[in-house]
């Protein structure tokens, strides 16, 4: 099976399965003969999820593609609509951030960085508000616990407590809006 790795200084080594194949993220100490193994104890799980991804991209319907001048509104709407969502956010979580950036990404709705720096993508502009606020909540909350555990998925309850029905809805809808991007 052929796979990508991407080391850095993460402690575990974990799979990444997309429609383009499939991403290995380990440590740098990690040897290629872990890794392999690795692999080789999740080919059911791998396997099982190829075959729904390639029937998911089998039962896409068609959409269209957005313009260069759609995505510069896009993009110019979000530098309005997203920095006063975050300076709403930011005190109820309590904490401060950095710069905001606005980004056309075909993968992720959002990132923090450690200085606190924000991107968001610009196709937020497409999902219902309140999708967007749970995007902003959840990056926000980054700041506070930079991993997904128990403690962070509590306190982004905590600001947002309507925030699985709106994760939901971007897992359903968001492949849709991802794939109007150009390219």
């Amino acid at each position: 099976m052929q796979y990508e790795i991407v080391r850095s200084n993460r402690k575990t080594i974990s799979l990444h399965l997309t429609a383009k194949g499939l991403t290995v993220r380990t440590p740098f100490h990690a040897t290629e003969a872990q890794i392999a193994e690795v692999v080789r104890q999740h080919m059911g799980w791998i396997e099982k999820h190829q075959k729904e991804l390639a029937e998911a991209q089998n039962n896409l319907p068609t959409v269209e593609k957005l313009t260069m001048e759609e995505l510069q509104a896009l993009a110019d709407e979000a530098l309005k609509v997203i920095p006063a969502r975050v300076a709403h956010f930011a005190p109820l979580v309590g904490v401060t951030y950095g710069r905001i950036t606005i980004r056309n990404q075909r993968s992720r709705w959002g990132s923090c960085s450690s200085e606190g720096n924000l991107n968001f993508n610009c196709l937020l502009m497409l999902a219902p508000p309140e999708v967007l606020d749970s995007v902003v909540v959840h990056e926000l909350c980054h700041r506070k616990e930079p991993n997904r555990s128990d403690r962070f998925y509590a306190e982004v309850l905590r600001v947002y407590p309507d925030y699985w029905t709106c994760d939901k809805w971007l897992k359903g809808n968001g492949p849709a809006l991802l794939r109007r991007m150009l390219g």
